[in-house]
């Protein structure tokens, strides 16, 4: 995987004043019964939805629950998570064990010390992961990679790159997702002839879309809504979440850009003054399971993060990426991001959307 420059001069004022202006908290909710001889209690911060259904279906029922352990789920966005863990960062003792975020949010955290740095030698299975999601802040969990997405009822021609995706060309038939304002400002970066920290061509390339008749589409499932009622022929999406509306019924393809796919990792880390340390261990142990990164493929459509996971090949093929591809995914300089997020949202929103 090509990893981009990832900088530690992380404004750490830019983080807090961030996350602490998001409003909300999470209220815990018990996945399954605590054994009579439990080995202790591990809470674990996550989205809920599906994600938070198969997390108990895949790791914790088979991997935890059944050897002793007692899993809580602490459901919540991860603005509200990240922000809790602000508030509670000068307690001897936090309120979860381990945290799901973004391989982005991930990053960020362990930078304004609220995170362990990982001792991969408390992890038996730590020596099937791929090397690309051995971060030492945390561990990757499931990845996919942001594709060109087309519905081939609204157009004919297959896109074969990012650059044939933002092409002003397409007037209203090109979706723009609104909630993934980072990710497609990194892939207009790209399709415009530059690097992931190229926001002027992004912008440029941008703007011109726009005024093109470009439509936005507030989140992942109206964009769905949208292909499926052929509002419109091309955007760019995850890789997984297409084979999801794929076994939905919607008529959508997708397409490894030419550019190389611009990588999205899930993950989770440790907070420092998480509880119970033994239990976060346990956790992220049964992550790496071979039986659960499986499962994982199957029900969500995520590639998995192990070597020893064996995904058949009908099924790799509509999820997974070939050798070449892999070695031409693409990471956010996450440095750069966090540095810049509050500007490149405020232009988001009153020079692009407007």
């Amino acid at each position: 995987m090509k990893t981009s420059k990832q900088r530690s001069g992380v404004s750490r004022r830019t983080l807090i004043q961030g996350a602490a202006a998001i409003a909300g908290t999470a209220a815990l909710g018990r996945t399954g019964d605590a054994l009579a001889q439990s080995k202790g209690k591990i809470v674990v911060g996550t989205w809920g939805g599906d994600y938070a259904r198969l997390l108990n279906k895949n790791i914790e029922q088979p991997h935890l629950i059944a050897n002793g352990w007692e899993v809580v789920q602490d459901q919540a966005g991860d603005p509200q998570r990240r922000a809790k863990m602000l508030a509670e960062r000068r307690l001897p003792r936090g309120t979860s064990d381990v945290q799901g975020l973004s391989a982005l949010n991930m990053y960020q955290m362990f930078e304004v010390g609220l995170t362990d740095e990982i001792d991969y030698s408390k992890l038996k299975n730590a020596k099937n992961l791929l090397p690309s999601m051995k971060y030492k802040y945390g561990i990757g969990h499931i990845y996919s990679g942001k594709v060109a997405v087309y519905n081939p009822n609204v157009l004919k021609t297959a896109p074969t790159s990012y650059k044939d995706v933002f092409d002003p060309k397409h007037g209203n038939n090109l979706g723009i997702i609104d909630i993934q304002y980072q990710y497609t400002l990194v892939a207009a970066a790209l399709a415009a002839g530059g690097g992931v920290t190229d926001m002027d061509g992004a912008k440029k390339l941008l703007l011109e879309v726009r005024k093109a008749g470009a439509r936005i589409y507030p989140t992942n499932e109206a964009f769905a809504q949208g292909l499926k009622a052929d509002e419109f022929g091309v955007g760019v999406m995850w890789k997984a979440r297409t084979v999801q509306w794929q076994d939905a019924g919607i008529n959508v393809k997708s397409v490894t850009p030419a550019e190389g796919a611009l990588a999205y990792t899930s993950g989770f880390v440790i907070p420092k003054n998480a509880p119970n340390k033994e239990g976060s261990y346990a956790y992220l142990d049964a992550m790496m399971e071979k039986s659960a990164q499986e499962a994982f493929a199957v029900d969500m459509g995520y590639n998995p993060t192990v070597t020893n996971a064996v995904v058949a090949p009908e099924r790799n093929e509509r999820i997974g990426f070939t050798q070449e591809q892999i070695a031409k995914l693409v990471d956010m300089d996450f440095g750069f991001m966090t540095d810049h997020d509050v500007e490149l949202k405020e232009w988001w929103d009153k020079d692009f959307k407007t």
